[in-house]
């Protein structure tokens, strides 16, 4: 008769189980991994990752949960800090990095082109939507204190795409020597900020004074 495990035995297991699917993962691919090798690494049965999860999905959606909760609590965490939308918004941007170059497991992982299904997982459906706000919330501060002009979701988009991309190349060793990934990064949202600032309108008298000198070049 299988033991009576109590809820604290439970979760000790669980989590490292979903510790070793973490690191199997991003080494394999979720693809690649099955329970049998899983079960493996933490030497009990085959069959026993089964008391504790239905299926492979459901460690997957587990492992990813963990992973999109620990990103936003981070990037939550920097959007709090003290100063100015611009200071916060740095906040973001470094704490996004950090994590990412701190964790590349995890950040793999999060964006592993094999996923399983939100609408089966609750609790992974809510840490996307919470992981996803944390992307566009301090945008929305930028916004709101005309430090960026536009659709934060949109400019959300933009700046998430080039971050992703700049350390997808530096977690596949793709950025070496000069320029660094720092001066990349920084060069990158220098130039989106600019592109976004909202647009200044010359003044009349400005305008004013500025007309006689294109008539001359005209002529």
């Amino acid at each position: 008769m299988p033991k009576i495990l109590s809820q604290d035995e439970i979760d000790a297991f669980r989590a490292r189980l979903c510790a070793a699917a973490e690191k199997r993962f991003a080494a394999q691919g979720v693809a690649g991994v099955s329970l049998r090798q899983l079960a493996g690494d933490l030497g009990c049965s085959a069959m026993t990752p089964y008391r504790y999860f239905r299926d492979k999905d459901a460690i997957v959606a587990a492992v990813r949960t963990a992973a999109l909760d620990s990103f936003a609590e981070a990037l939550e965490t920097a959007a709090r800090s003290e100063g100015s939308a611009r200071r916060r918004g740095r906040a973001v941007g470094e704490a996004y990095i950090r994590f990412a170059l701190d964790n590349p497991d995890r950040y793999r992982l999060m964006h592993e082109a094999l996923q399983c299904d939100p609408g089966a997982f609750p609790d992974l459906a809510r840490a996307q939507a919470r992981s996803r706000r944390t992307l566009t919330d301090y945008i929305r501060d930028l916004v709101a204190e005309g430090e960026l002009e536009g659709d934060p979701e949109v400019l959300g988009y933009v700046f998430w795409a080039t971050t992703h991309g700049l350390l997808s190349l530096q977690l596949a060793g793709r950025i070496a020597g000069s320029p660094d990934f720092d001066t990349l990064y920084r060069t990158a949202m220098r130039l989106l900020a600019r592109g976004a600032a909202p647009a200044v309108m010359p003044s009349a008298a400005a305008t004013a004074d500025d007309k006689p000198a294109r008539q001359r070049r005209r002529a």
